[in-house]
């Protein structure tokens, strides 16, 4: 199978601090027109995105393939799950981004605590954007069956 590519398109208008721009389109057309701006980043988002919240999205839908994958090459098909990813950047000595927290609950028939735990620790291991992201800050996972 050929390697993927996925292209995201962007216009910026202005500084950093009194600028903004728009997320024209991605490869795929799921997004289009799409704010994002420094204060969105660094304060509180006001209707616009930022990239830490379009990682934690790339990385909760990642992770989500992943742990479903695993789920059921180990004969346990989830009925339900549910992934919150929360990514952090810090401002101090310049924009860092410093560790992701990803929390997944799931509904998943036949299986334990002990076990659910382990496969998504192990779906961590598997998600490529997750991967990418090891290499440079702390990934912190927590699960729990509903």
């Amino acid at each position: 199978m050929p390697a993927q590519k996925r292209t995201a398109n962007i216009t910026w208008n202005g500084g950093l601090l009194d600028g903004s721009g728009t997320i024209v389109s991605v490869t795929s057309g799921a997004i289009s027109n799409l704010p994002v701006s420094w204060k969105s980043r660094a304060e509180e988002p006001g209707g616009a995105t930022s990239p830490e919240e379009l990682i934690a999205a790339a990385n909760a839908s990642c992770f989500a393939m992943a742990l479903s994958a695993g789920l059921a090459r180990d004969g346990h098909a989830p009925e339900l799950l549910e992934i919150s990813a929360t990514c952090t950047l810090t401002l101090d000595g310049g924009p860092k981004i410093t560790s992701m927290d990803i929390h997944v609950r799931g509904k998943v028939p036949g299986i334990d605590q002990a076990t659910f735990a382990a496969a998504a620790e192990g779906a961590g291991q598997n998600c490529p954007v997750s991967t990418a992201l090891k290499q440079a800050l702390e990934i912190r996972t927590t699960a729990e069956l509903i």
